[in-house]
Parts: C-alpha cells; sequence; structure tokens
C-alpha cells in the first residue's frame, strides 16, 4: 500500500513540510515517486522515518543523519560504523539527560526555597534553618556551593 505525504506524516504526527525538508536534504532517497513525481511512501519506510525522526530528536546533525543512511544502505560492511555513530548519540542524549537533571534540581530547590519564603513571609528564613531541616535531595547541592565558594 502506498501514501501520500500528508498520509505518512499524519502517521508520523509530523508536518507534511518535515517529509519534504528530509526529502530535499536526500535522506529519504528510498521514497518512489509516482510518474507525475508525487512522492509515494509504503509501510516499510514507517520504520526509516521513525529512525530519522528519532535521530533528529537525539540532536544528531543532518549531516551524521545522512552518512548514517548512507551507510545503512551499503549493508553489513557499515555496521560499525553505524554502531560507533549510534553509541556517541545515544552519550550525547546522556549528558543532556544529566543537563536536565541537574538544571531540575535546582528549580526544585528554589521552588523549595520560595514557597518556604512565602511561608515565613521573607526570605531570611533560609538564613535561620539547620541543615537538617533543609529536604535531603538539595543538601548535596548546597554541600557543592559551600565547596566551590
Amino acid at each position: 500500500m502506498f501514501y501520500t505525504i500528508g498520509e505518512m506524516a499524519q502517521k508520523l504526527n509530523v508536518a507534511p513540510s518535515t517529509l519534504r525538508y528530509y526529502d530535499k536534504e536526500g535522506l529519504l532517497p528510498f521514497v518512489e515517486r509516482s510518474s507525475g513525481g508525487i512522492r509515494m511512501f509504503k509501510d516499510e519506510d514507517m520504520e526509516w522515518l521513525r529512525l530519522l525522526g528519532c535521530l533528529k530528536k537525539a540532536g544528531m546533525p543532518l549531516k551524521e543523519i545522512r552518512s548514517f543512511m548512507d551507510w545503512s544502505r551499503q549493508g553489513d560492511a557499515t555496521i560499525s560504523q553505524r554502531l560507533e555513530l549510534i553509541e556517541k548519540q545515544r552519550q550525547s542524549v546522556l549528558d543532556q539527560q544529566k543537563q536536565l537533571e541537574d538544571t531540575l534540581l535546582m528549580l526544585d530547590y528554589k521552588r523549595w526555597y520560595y514557597q518556604t519564603a512565602q511561608e515565613a513571609g521573607t526570605c531570611g528564613i533560609h538564613d535561620t534553618l539547620s541543615p537538617e531541616q533543609i529536604p535531603e535531595q538539595f543538601r548535596p547541592l548546597m554541600a557543592q556551593w559551600e565547596k566551590e565558594s
């Protein structure tokens, strides 16, 4: 069965312009065209398009995605290259995840800080708190700040 660009975009929950852009960038060489030049997507194209979307969401540059696609078409001789690229991008996502976790911890701390200050009517309340009165999840953060200053 064949799908139009609009139908495939709907199945993938992306805009048709996204698929057109991927095609323009040479990322969809597997997509067939009708005699009138209309893109015709098959069910088998869905896995590639999902992978392409995943790599894009993971922050992989289009140049590297293009290399990955080229290597995939070359077959088993490029398995190690593809694995290396996936490992590299996976580590990048893990690094981003750690940064987001650190950011979330800081935001959680500041939320607690201002909630406590609001309840007391002053930010000065924090000058009177003992370390035991600070929520346990924020103690390592505060210890790190003390160590850095």
